[in-house]
């Protein structure tokens, strides 16, 4: 499943806003997920990515499904770098 986090804005800056955006996605986008998909997260249209909001959004996803992860467009300095502190710990 691919998920265009670009869908909740290009500038993605605060925890609840990562919440509340797990929380959108879990309602009418993973609604239909198989245990056995893997998520895709593309970050095509992000200009702006906080770890703060990409910790959010991840750790729900983690913590409500047991799927993998895979992170495309990743090539924005600030996707780099949130991904990089978000995954970190």
């Amino acid at each position: 499943m691919n998920v265009d986090i670009g869908k909740f804005g290009d500038v993605l800056v605060s925890r609840p806003a990562g919440r509340e955006a797990f929380l959108m996605a879990k309602a009418y986008i993973f609604n239909s997920l198989d245990k056995d998909d893997t998520i895709s997260l593309d970050f095509a249209n992000v200009k702006v990515l906080t770890p703060s909001w990409i910790d959010e959004f991840i750790n729900g996803i983690k913590d409500t499904y047991s799927n993998r992860l895979d992170y495309l467009n990743t090539q924005n300095e600030s996707v780099t770098a949130s991904l990089q502190a978000s995954l970190a710990v």
